[in-house]
């Protein structure tokens, strides 16, 4: 049975407003909490009947709804982006889940109920509107689905009855997907009453000696178990860096990554590689949060980087890139990361210029020997770089600077500026820095990384979260970049033969 409102001429007197019953609502709404629907992540077979209405409407939306006391959640939506719930308000959903039939407004602005509706009245300005209440087999509305238009249009006794066997196609699946939460939460049931029993059998029936048996056993599964998290964990950590750093003429690299635990997979990556005989490309970050999860994006972020590169090289575009997949890779779940993506121009003078991106990460820092011996410290530091990964609309801060004979950058993760000094306080981007200016003696990448390494020794806790390095130095005139392979993770590593990565 359907009830629809004219679609054309003056309205025909006002619809009569169901008011629902206390107790019956009351029903209702139990029945609502019994399929534990509300506030659920998202589905594709209830994805699929949104859609399914759409297509065979011909409508621009079309919505699973369930109706809670005071708001209207949506399950599933097909051209309604963006929204989760609206407020119970009278008119379409809140009006149709108090009835049996199927309720067709032809035109919404002819109806004197759904007119003030906000879906009608606010930006949106729905005219048509049609919905099946999706109905229990004892009889309670959980909601509707239901099919809308922005202009007004009529529809046929046939389309209703399939509108209402889209919505036992619904009430179906939930039927399903509480028989599986019944089940498994009666399969939980049951082998925790197993292990129950079994303890208390295992208990009664071993001696004393049985039991400092069985208590050295788990023992040493346990440390078996630990050994094996700590190898798969260092296994995967080394995947995700490169295993030796490329040779570059007039260039000379090294590295270091130190991670906090040997059981955890950390989120620090870095690379450096070239992209022709002059330009090359490096870049370090960190993905927020440690083990698998993290160490998926780490992946993701890493061959983005080099992929994005070989596309448009330029440091702003490639970050650009990166934010991109990361907000819309379902690897990638929320999680975002801190980046700096520089690009090395070598010049025919000597040295190379430098054009640094940065996305929320700590400067870089620019050092070469000033008069004196003293060293001359710079932190580049774009203004305005932002998380990657956090925001659609994120911007990155490039700048472009040269790299002359004789001087060095230093990049780094944020686990070296929050390690703890002897006083308890972090050493923080000052005393790095202050660090830095009183090293004497040349700048060479191998040296640089070694110092910073020697540095985190001397903290009374080392480092307490994971630590990578990467210093990339010119040569001065004259001096030559001889310094033999080594594993590029973990530990401290030089520049070595090229490997194609």
């Amino acid at each position: 049975m359907t009830q629809q409102t004219s679609a054309v001429g003056p309205a025909p007197g006002p619809r009569p407003q169901v008011v629902p019953d206390t107790e019956v609502e009351t029903r209702r709404i139990a029945a609502v909490r019994r399929y534990d629907i509300l506030d659920t992540p998202p589905d594709g077979a209830f994805d699929r009947v949104a859609g399914l209405a759409a297509r065979l409407f011909d409508v621009p939306v079309a919505t699973i709804t369930i109706v809670d006391t005071d708001r209207i959640w949506f399950k599933a939506t097909h051209g309604l982006d963006g929204v989760k719930e609206i407020g119970r308000d009278p008119g379409l959903c809140g009006s149709a889940v108090l009835r049996d039939e199927t309720l067709v407004i032809p035109d919404t602005l002819l109806d004197p109920i759904a007119a003030d509706n906000p879906l009608v009245a606010g930006e949106m300005g729905v005219r048509f509107y049609a919905a099946a209440p999706i109905v229990t087999g004892d009889g309670h509305r959980l909601g509707t689905v239901n099919i809308l238009d922005t202009k007004p249009r009529s529809i046929s006794q046939a389309d209703t009855a399939t509108l209402a066997d889209l919505a036992s196609i619904v009430m179906d699946e939930l039927e399903l997907r509480l028989s599986a939460l019944r089940a498994l939460r009666h399969e939980q049931e049951r082998r925790e009453a197993e292990r129950r029993q079994a303890e208390a059998e295992r208990a009664r029936a071993e001696a004393e000696h049985a039991r400092a048996e069985a208590e050295r056993a788990a023992r040493e599964r346990a440390e078996q178990d630990r050994a094996a998290i700590a190898v798969f964990a260092s296994t995967l950590q080394r995947a995700l860096l490169p295993p030796v750093l490329p040779t570059a003429d007039g260039l000379e690299l090294a590295c270091h990554y130190h991670a906090a635990s040997v059981y955890e997979v950390g989120g620090d990556f870095y690379d450096v590689f070239p992209l022709d005989d002059d330009r090359w490309v490096f870049f370090l970050g960190d993905v927020c949060g440690k083990g698998t999860e993290a160490a998926t994006v780490t992946s993701l972020a890493r061959h983005t980087l080099r992929a994005a590169a070989r596309v448009d090289c330029d440091p702003v575009a490639v970050l650009s890139a990166l934010n991109t997949v990361l907000l819309t890779d379902v690897a990638a779940g929320s999680r975002f990361c801190t980046v700096v993506f520089g690009l090395l121009t070598s010049e025919e003078t000597g040295g190379f210029t430098v054009t640094i991106a940065t996305g929320g990460h700590p400067p870089v820092y620019h050092l070469r020997p000033d008069d004196g011996g003293a060293m001359w410290v710079r932190a580049v530091r774009p203004k305005g770089g932002m998380l990657v990964g956090a925001f659609p609309e994120a911007r990155f801060a490039p700048t472009t600077f040269r790299l002359a004979p004789g001087e060095g950058l230093l990049l780094y993760t944020d686990g070296l500026i929050e390690a703890r000094t002897a006083q308890g306080v972090m050493l923080g981007d000052e005393g790095l820095t202050g660090f830095l200016h009183q090293r004497t003696g040349p700048v060479r990448a191998t040296a640089l990384v070694e110092d910073t390494v020697a540095l985190l020794e001397t903290l009374p806790g080392g480092a307490g979260d994971d630590v990578a390095v990467l210093a990339l130095s010119v040569p001065a005139d004259g001096a030559a970049c001889d310094d033999e392979a080594l594993p590029a993770s973990p530990g401290t590593a030089a520049a070595s033969d090229p490997v194609e990565q």
